[in-house]
């Protein structure tokens, strides 16, 4: 995984695209999109706009180094976001599955200011 965010952020796409699977499966729960194989997925964060990097603030993994997930910090300019990631591996250690949840930034609901606390 630090592979994949360090050629992703340095857009060296060959270093990005030997992380991948062939048959790679990236998903986007918020948008509902699917993209399948890794020629595409590799398209797909060549011609993302903008110049985002990804620092990396927690990873966990089972314990047979076939799953999983990363907490980030991804900034954007001058925007800021957190997201969350999880990813499966194949035999080989080649990424095979990625699926991203990118929040939006909103403030919560009043009314629920007794339960929980803000950071």
């Amino acid at each position: 995984m630090e592979a994949y965010w360090a050629a992703a952020g340095a857009r060296d796409w060959a270093a990005f695209a030997a992380t991948l699977a062939d048959d790679v499966v990236y998903e986007l729960p918020q948008s509902r999109e699917r993209i399948l194989g890794k020629e595409r997925y590799v398209r797909f964060n060549r011609e993302h706009p903008g110049a985002r990097q990804v620092r990396i603030e927690r990873i966990v993994t089972d314990g047979e180094g076939r799953q999983a997930a990363a907490r980030t910090l991804v900034t954007l300019g001058s925007e800021e976001t957190h997201a969350i990631h999880f990813f499966t591996f194949d035999e080989d250690g080649r990424i095979d599955g990625v699926t991203d949840f990118w929040p939006d930034s909103c403030e919560p609901p009043a009314g629920r200011e007794h339960l929980v606390e803000r950071y």
